[in-house]
């Protein structure tokens, strides 16, 4: 459970990072412009009760009259309504930014993680995409939305209150300001020491995500392996360190904006003393001078605001630099711009149609590694004429599901070229190859919904009848009808509620339903009681029928019928053959066949026999 994250995040602030989260947030430009209106609105309002107490004091009070006290007091209740509208209004704006901030990151992701290729995910544990796209998501739609709030508020406050100051007494104002720059070196200063801790906590956040999701997917590997001592205590060395650096991002917080107060009460300090020496030299009035002091302690809570801002942001930043940086992962695999071009992402989009396939196949001289210097293929070649069943048999690790994730094109390869139909595959777009493609695997997925709805997957356009056709064709309609809802029965998350020979059947008949060029198994019968397996059997008898097909197998027996069987050893072809040809041959696939015919032979008797033998 040991994660590293790839990409070093190290500058104190990352302009590139804020333009490209603004630049996605661009269809929200109404709302922020509305929220700098309305909070701009509330700054005003906000400042304008000082002036008032201002002329209360020097009118009615220094005065002893009471003319005028009604407009006044309809005025001051003008301006408090005024307040509460805007109060109200910059509530409902700052919220929706938040939400669609959330729901348009998370959509885009979305749509991100749809594109990557393979080997993002090779790379990058699912805790981690998923603390990305929902804590760090949550966390930057939050701080900006309530960031705006305060930094237009606070700007709008500042402008009017140095207005205020400067036209009451200009000398004071300046006097007043000087505190600013101690401010700045301040603000600075724990910028940097926050940011670097924010880092941390999102870096240890997104381990901790990612050891809950493994603990949670591997829940009953842990308890046959023991584990759980183990786990727990990892768990609880991350959620630590996620402690620590959360505990120390709150103590810089407690000392910085206290500091910054200190700071405003300094200079209400300095204007309390030097204003009330030019009131007694009869140089301000003592309302003047009140409003005066109330401005300068008004001037320092938006500053303070401000500054929290900033500290916020560190945090934000932090959780934006992780969010941007998934949203800017480009895959590996993607078609050229001429492809493109010319072919379109949809057939008809481009110049030309795509091609009809035939279905023939050629491997040439393809050498592929995942990781430099560990070589899986090594100038590997092949060709598969249209129609042929080939099987690929060999030891785990030898290369063969690679060879189908090559001509998948879920990988390309490092060196060498993919013909189909005599052109390189990287001539023509995804869509058209995958378009084409049968994909059966070992262990397989279904997603939530119905029966119907996992073999529609295949071809979405198909009708309830076809859907059926499916089904009987693979003979999964008879296990499908046992079903008390039949094929709208739910199949739960991954197909749960189903067993493993019913979720194999199943993506059988998706795969089927697509009517592909090529059909592709791997280990597709490795997980299946025997019973299954021949139900498996029947199918690929039958859909092999005018169809390019390419079968890993792990069970010999099922591919005995095969037009070609090769055994790869180290990424190399080191037996090729027809069934009875490699037994005549008696090389190592006729070792492998003899081995697993004496095993099957004697689970056989073993279960004829009840497990005990005489």
């Amino acid at each position: 459970m040991n994660w590293r994250d790839d990409y070093d995040y190290n500058q104190s602030f990352s302009t590139d990072t804020w333009s490209r989260f603004f630049k996605l947030a661009k269809p929200l430009k109404k709302h922020f412009i509305w929220l700098f209106v309305v909070m701009a609105w509330v700054a005003v309002f906000d400042n304008i009760s000082p002036l008032m107490t201002r002329y209360a004091i020097d009118h009615f009070i220094a005065k002893g009259t009471k003319e005028g006290l009604v407009v006044y007091g309809i005025l001051f209740l003008f301006v408090v309504l005024m307040q509460g509208i805007g109060t109200k209004f910059f509530l409902k704006v700052a919220g929706g930014i938040e939400v669609e901030v959330g729901h348009q990151i998370r959509e885009e992701g979305f749509k991100k993680l749809q594109e990557l290729s393979f080997s993002y995910y090779d790379r990058t544990p699912v805790g981690w995409i998923i603390s990305r796209l929902i804590a760090d998501t949550s966390r930057l739609a939050e701080v900006v939305a309530w960031s705006l709030v305060d930094i237009f508020w606070g700007g709008a406050s500042i402008i009017a209150i140095m207005i205020m100051l400067f036209i009451m007494d200009w000398h004071l104002a300046i006097l007043s300001l000087l505190i600013i720059p101690v401010l700045f070196v301040v603000s600075t200063l724990f910028q940097r020491i926050l940011l670097k801790v924010q880092r941390e906590i999102r870096r240890e956040n997104s381990k901790l995500t990612g050891e809950f999701n493994e603990g949670i997917m591997g829940a009953r590997t842990t308890k046959t392996l023991h584990r759980e001592r183990k786990n727990t205590e990892e768990f609880e060395e991350t959620a630590t360190k996620l402690y620590t650096h959360s505990v120390r991002a709150g103590k810089l917080s407690a000392i910085f904006l206290p500091i910054i107060s200190l700071l405003g009460a300094v200079a209400a300090a300095v204007v309390l003393t030097v204003g009330g020496q030019r009131m007694e030299q009869g140089l301000m009035q003592i309302g003047t001078l009140y409003a005066f002091f109330i401005y300068t302690m008004r001037l320092w809570e938006p500053i303070r605001h401000v500054a929290r801002v900033f500290r916020d942001l560190q945090s934000a930043q932090a959780a934006a630099e992780r969010v941007m940086h998934l949203l800017s992962e480009e895959s590996d695999l993607v078609d050229r711009p001429e492809v493109i071009v010319r072919y379109g992402e949809k057939d008809g989009e481009g110049e030309m149609p795509w091609p009809e396939i035939e279905g023939r196949i050629s491997f040439k001289d393809v050498s592929f590694w995942y990781k430099e210097n560990e070589v899986v293929l090594d100038q590997f070649n092949l060709d598969i004429e249209p129609g042929q069943t080939i099987a690929l048999v060999g030891e785990t690790g030898a290369g063969k599901s690679t060879i189908i994730n090559l001509l998948c094109r879920f990988y390309e390869p490092s060196r060498g070229q993919i013909l189909i139909d005599g052109v390189d595959y990287r001539e023509r777009p995804l869509p058209w190859l995958h378009e084409h493609l049968g994909y059966v695997l070992q262990t397989p997925h279904l997603f939530s919904g119905t029966i119907a709805d996992n073999i529609r997957f295949g071809r979405l356009e198909a009708t309830d009848e076809e859907i059926v056709n499916a089904a009987k064709l693979v003979s999964a309609h008879e296990f499908i009808m046992r079903h008390e809802r039949g094929y709208d029965t739910e199949v739960g998350e991954g197909g749960g509620r189903l067993s493993t020979g019913e979720k194999q059947l199943i993506s059988f008949a998706r795969a089927v339903i697509a009517d592909p060029a090529f059909f592709l198994l791997d280990e597709a019968t490795a997980s299946i009681d025997t019973e299954t397996e021949h139900a498996v059997q029947q199918a690929i008898e039958t859909i092999r029928q005018g169809r390019t097909m390419i079968v890993v197998a792990h069970r010999l027996s099922t591919i005995r019928n095969a037009d070609r069987i090769l055994v790869i050893e180290d990424g190399k072809v080191i037996e090729s053959g027809t069934h009875e040809a490699l037994l005549e041959a008696g090389g190592q696939y006729a070792q492998l066949y003899r081995m697993q015919f004496m095993q099957e032979s004697y689970d056989e008797l073993n279960r004829e026999t009840g497990g005990h033998r005489e």
